[in-house]
């Protein structure tokens, strides 16, 4: 027999309302709409990402992994914006190959994120799909108005700077699939797991509150989202990749192949913060990631001019591809 799903009142009823009970602007799910209340002097800070199966994740992947990086990229884009979450929407569009068991198991992924991040559920949408099944997220968070930042800040003289390491997403997907063979089991282990559960810098981006003069997350790659901040700021930046931070797991893989450090380079999902300070604000940015317990690293200079430029034994890297797109 197919396995059973249940009908929408029902799947919202038993599996969605419960994960919105913390949020009194939910209503419960029982309206349309939902209300979010913001303080006084504070911005109201938007962020969507949608996640599709065979693209961003497998079929076999656990669902409540799943569902907890689906919340997790976008509280990154929170963090980025040093915006304390709030709440989120959840629309998910279900094939009939999803039953209750895996709606159960990814609403308990969810629960759990939602306990650690202090965010709950509003509201959202669910419809069947011939497709894959698709899910999107859209969260909301509140920054004060006066220290809200963006790409756009950046300045000649400013230092580049990144928390935790680079490359585990991008070579997690390759060990997910097969092709890190040549490195310890451990380490093929460790850096699928970085790539099917990010960590959000949320902490983090609280402290760097009115420190930095552009930020974003690393989505689609360090080179490209560099880029997408010097382009905003219409400046250049020179990564010195000797500086990137690398986890002991992702150095592994590239001393096995050095080809690889293109790939950490280049390849999207660690969603860790990339932001630029001025030289002044350095030791102030180090004092609060030790209090943030979260690594910090210089790893390069925004000058004049425009585009990212990657050099390793100050020799410039040419790099195959600027990042990853969703197209």
């Amino acid at each position: 027999m197919p396995a059973r799903r249940s009908g929408e009142f029902e799947l919202i009823d038993r599996f969605l309302r419960p994960l919105a009970a913390g949020f009194a602007g939910a209503a419960g799910l029982g309206d349309d709409t939902a209300r979010i209340d913001v303080p006084a002097g504070e911005s109201l800070v938007v962020t969507t990402d949608a996640l599709v199966a065979g693209v961003h994740f497998l079929d076999r992947h656990d669902p409540g992994l799943i569902a907890r990086k689906a919340l997790r990229v976008n509280l990154s884009d929170l963090a980025a914006a040093g915006a304390r979450p709030l709440a989120y929407q959840l629309a998910l569009a279900l094939p009939d190959s999803v039953d209750d068991d895996w709606i159960a198991a990814f609403c308990a992924g969810l629960a759990l994120d939602q306990a650690e991040f202090a965010i709950h559920l509003s509201g959202g949408d669910t419809v069947s799909t011939p497709g894959p099944l698709t899910i999107c997220v859209t969260a909301f968070g509140a920054v004060p108005s006066s220290q809200a930042r963006g790409r756009g800040g950046a300045q000649p003289g400013d230092k580049v700077f990144v928390t935790g390491t680079i490359g585990d997403g991008a070579l997690g997907l390759l060990a997910e699939t097969g092709r890190l063979a040549d490195i310890e089991t451990a380490h093929r282990a460790y850096l699928a797991d970085r790539y099917l559960l990010p960590r959000p810098r949320v902490a983090m981006g609280l402290v760097l509150r009115g420190r930095v003069t552009a930020t974003m997350d690393v989505s689609d790659g360090l080179v490209a989202d560099l880029g997408h901040i010097c382009a905003r700021s219409g400046v250049a930046a020179v990564v010195d990749a000797d500086r990137v931070p690398l986890s002991a797991a992702a150095a592994a893989a590239v001393a096995a192949d050095p080809s690889r450090l293109a790939v950490a380079l280049t390849g999207g999902d660690d969603y860790e913060l990339l932001f630029t300070a001025p030289r002044s604000a350095a030791a102030a940015i180090h004092e609060a990631a030790r209090a943030a317990d979260v690594p910090v690293a210089e790893i390069g200079v925004v000058e004049a001019g425009s585009g990212v430029r990657a050099l390793r034994s100050g020799a410039e890297m040419r790099l195959a591809s600027g990042g990853f797109t969703h197209r």
